[in-house]
C-alpha cells in the first residue's frame, strides 16, 4: 500500500464515518473531502473543482428547476381526482402505479413524492383507505420507476458522469429500461399482495396530514368583547361543546397553573388543542383572536379595459397544512426563525406533532422534522410556499386555480427535455438547461424562485464527492480495495462478484447517502472489470440500480424519510416491507443484468 492509497482510503473512511454518525451535514463533509484531496496533493485543481462543472451536477440543477415548474403550475393537480375515483384498494394502487409510470421516469423521484404525497393522502382518505397502505408504495414505486431512465434519479446521472470522466462510455437515456421494467412489475405485484398485508393499517384520525385531520395546538387571545371573560374554562364547557382541550393559560407573559379553574380576563392567552374546524368554531363563537397575526395582505393592481383605470384587489386567504420536510433548515429552530424563511404575510395558527402534546407557547416551540403547521396566507403566496424546500404542503382549503394555460405548457417543456436526448438531437445536460430556461421565460416559475427550487446541499454533496471517485481511480485505491475484498470472490466467477458488489452498494446506501455510495463504488466497479478483463457496464449497472432502490430503512433514501414522517410509520415497518423487496431485487439483478449487459 502506497502513501497516496492510504491517504485516499483514510479520507474515504473518515467521510463515511462522519456521514453515518451525522456528526456533520453531508454537504459539509463533501466539501471537506474536496479540500483534503487537494491539500494532500491527491488531485490537481481542475480535478478538485471538476464536480462543480460536471454534466451530472448541472443536469440535476436543471431538473430541480423543471420539477419546480411542474409543481408551481399545478400540472399534476388532476392526479388526485383520478385517484379519488378508485373503488377498491387494488384499483387505487394500480392507478397510482400507472400514473407514476408516466411521470417518475422523467422527474426526480424526490420531487415526485413531494408533489404526490398530499394528493395520495387526501385521495386515500376519500376512498376509505388508510394512507399507511399507500405512502410506502408511493416511495418504493417512485424509486423503482426512477431507474428506468438516465434522468430519473441523481445516482444514475452521477455514475454515468463518473464513468465518462474515467474514460468509459456513458449510459443512454433508456439503457436501464429492460431491468427497470422487470423489477417494477415484480415489485408492484409484491406490494399488491404480500407487501400490502405487512403494511400497518392506521385510521386517518391517527395521521397528521389530510383535510380536517389531526389535532393542532394553537393560541387564542381573549379580546375586549370575548364571551369567555369573567368565566372559567370548566364553566364554559369548551370540551363538551367543541371537543377541544385547554392545555395552558398565560396572563401577562406568565403561566397560570390552574387553567381550567381561573376566572378568565381580557388579554388572557389560552393554549388549546383540537381539530382545526373545532378551533375555528370556538374562535368565532367566543369572539377570540389568534395570537399569530400577519401583515395585511398585499394588494394587487389589476388593469381594467384599455384605459389606465386601475382597481385594487385583495388576495384571497387560504388555509394550509405544511409539514417540516426532512433536512429542513428550520429543524431545531424556534417559530420566529421559521417566519423569516417564509413570508411576513403568513400567519402560523397552530402546530401538530405526532405522538406529542405541545405545552409551550408557539413562539417558544423548537420545530422538529414532521411537525405540521396550520397556516393562513394569501393565495399569491401559495406558489412560494410550495417551492420552499423547508416545507411540504399537505393540503389547502381553497385550491388556487391559476396558471391554467401554463399547465399543458410545462408538461410540453418536460416532454421536449426527455425527447431531445432520446432522439440524439442534443445531450441531456443541454436539453435540461434549455427546458429550465423555458420554464423561467414562460413564467412557469419566477426567476427568484428558480434559485430557491434547487437543493444546493445535494449539489455541493455531488461536487465534493466526485473528486473522491477520481482520486480512488488515479491513485490505485480502487484497485487495492478490489484486490483485498471483492477480488477474493473473483475465482468464483463474475456472477458472484456482481452479487457481492450489488449487496455492498445496498448496504453502503443504507448507511450513508445513496449518491455517496454510488460515487464511492463506481471506480471500484471499473477496476473490478479491468482485473477480470470484463466489460464494466454490468458492474456499473448493479451499483447504480442498487444505490437507487433503497427500501430497507426510512433513512436510506430521502423519499422514505418523507413518507415516514407523514404516514406515522415505525422504523420496523420499512424493514418488514422493504427487506423482502430488496432481496427480490438483488436476485433479479444478479439474474438479468448479465443477460442484458454481458460480462464479455
Amino acid at each position: 500500500m502506497t502513501l497516496q492509497i492510504a491517504l485516499v482510503l483514510g479520507i474515504a473512511a473518515l467521510s463515511m464515518f462522519l456521514i453515518m454518525t451525522e456528526r456533520l451535514r453531508m454537504d459539509i463533509v463533501a466539501i471537506l473531502v474536496l479540500v483534503s484531496l487537494y491539500l494532500l496533493g491527491l488531485v490537481k485543481t481542475p480535478e478538485a473543482l471538476s464536480g462543480f462543472s460536471n454534466q451530472a451536477t448541472i443536469t440535476i440543477i436543471a431538473m430541480f428547476i423543471l420539477a419546480a415548474g411542474l409543481q408551481n403550475t399545478g400540472a399534476l393537480s388532476g392526479v388526485g381526482q383520478l385517484l379519488s375515483k378508485s373503488k377498491t384498494p387494488t384499483s387505487f394502487l394500480l392507478t397510482l402505479f400507472g400514473v407514476l409510470a408516466l411521470i417518475a421516469p422523467f422527474v426526480s423521484n424526490t420531487a415526485i413524492v413531494a408533489v404526490f404525497m398530499p394528493v395520495v393522502i387526501a385521495a386515500s382518505i376519500k376512498v376509505g383507505l388508510s394512507p399507511t397502505k399507500t405512502l410506502i408504495p408511493l416511495s418504493y414505486v417512485s424509486q423503482m420507476i426512477g431507474v428506468w431512465t438516465l434522468i430519473g434519479t441523481s445516482s444514475n446521472l452521477l455514475v454515468n458522469s463518473l464513468a465518462q470522466d474515467l474514460g468509459y462510455p456513458g449510459f443512454s437515456m433508456f439503457q436501464f429500461l429492460p431491468l427497470g421494467v422487470i423489477c417494477t412489475i415484480v415489485g408492484c405485484i409484491y406490494l399488491l399482495t404480500i407487501g400490502r398485508w405487512t403494511l400497518p393499517d392506521k385510521s386517518s384520525i391517527d395521521l397528521g396530514p389530510g383535510q380536517d385531520s389531526g389535532n393542532y395546538v394553537t393560541e387564542l387571545r381573549l379580546g375586549p368583547g370575548s364571551k369567555l371573560i369573567g368565566t372559567t374554562v370548566e364553566e364554559s364547557l369548551l370540551h363538551q361543546r367543541y371537543k377541544v382541550y385547554v392545555l395552558e393559560l398565560w396572563r401577562k407573559g406568565k403561566k397560570h397553573w390552574a387553567p381550567r379553574a381561573d376566572i378568565l380576563e381580557q388579554g388572557d392567552v389560552l393554549l388549546i388543542r383540537g381539530r382545526w374546524s373545532s378551533l375555528f368554531d370556538l374562535k368565532d363563537d367566543m369572539e377570540l383572536d389568534f395570537t399569530s397575526r400577519s401583515k395585511p395582505p398585499r394588494r394587487r393592481r389589476e388593469k381594467i379595459g384599455k384605459n389606465d383605470d386601475y382597481n385594487e384587489k385583495l388576495d384571497k386567504r387560504i388555509m394550509t397544512e405544511a409539514m417540516i420536510s426532512p433536512n429542513s433548515l428550520v429543524i431545531g429552530r424556534k417559530l420566529e426563525v421559521l417566519k423569516r424563511r417564509i413570508s411576513r404575510e403568513v400567519s402560523i395558527l397552530g402546530i401538530q406533532r405526532r405522538g406529542q402534546v405541545l405545552r409551550d407557547r408557539l413562539d417558544q416551540t423548537e420545530l422538529q422534522m414532521g411537525d405540521i403547521l396550520l397556516t393562513l396566507l394569501p393565495e399569491s403566496e401559495m406558489s412560494i410556499l410550495r417551492q420552499n424546500k423547508n416545507f411540504i404542503v399537505l393540503s389547502e382549503r381553497d385550491q388556487p386555480g391559476q396558471h391554467n394555460w401554463r399547465k399543458p405548457l410545462s408538461l410540453f417543456i418536460m416532454a421536449m427535455v426527455v425527447a431531445m436526448p432520446a432522439l440524439n438531437i442534443m445531450p441531456i445536460v443541454f436539453s435540461a438547461l434549455a427546458g429550465a430556461m423555458a420554464m423561467v421565460i414562460t413564467r412557469c416559475i419566477e426567476i427568484d424562485d428558480m434559485y430557491e427550487s434547487v437543493d444546493w446541499r445535494i449539489i455541493f454533496l455531488m461536487a465534493g464527492l466526485l473528486p473522491l471517485g477520481v482520486a480512488m481511480n488515479s491513485t490505485g485505491a480502487a484497485d487495492f480495495i478490489v484486490d483485498h475484498t471483492i477480488g477474493y470472490a473473483g475465482a468464483m466467477g463474475p456472477h458472484v462478484v456482481l452479487a457481492v458488489m450489488y449487496l455492498l452498494a445496498l448496504i453502503l446506501g443504507e448507511l450513508m447517502s445513496n449518491s455517496a455510495a454510488a460515487v464511492l463504488l463506481a471506480p471500484i466497479g471499473i477496476s473490478t472489470a479491468q482485473i477480470m478483463n470484463a466489460d464494466p457496464t454490468p458492474f456499473l449497472i448493479a451499483i447504480t440500480f442498487s444505490a437507487s432502490t433503497s427500501f430497507l430503512t426510512p433513512i436510506g433514501y430521502q423519499t422514505n424519510t418523507m413518507v415516514y414522517s407523514a404516514g406515522g410509520y415505525q422504523f420496523s415497518d420499512f424493514i418488514k416491507v422493504g427487506l423482502p423487496l430488496n432481496l427480490i431485487f438483488w436476485v433479479l439483478g444478479v439474474i438479468f443484468i448479465p443477460i442484458f449487459w454481458p460480462f464479455y
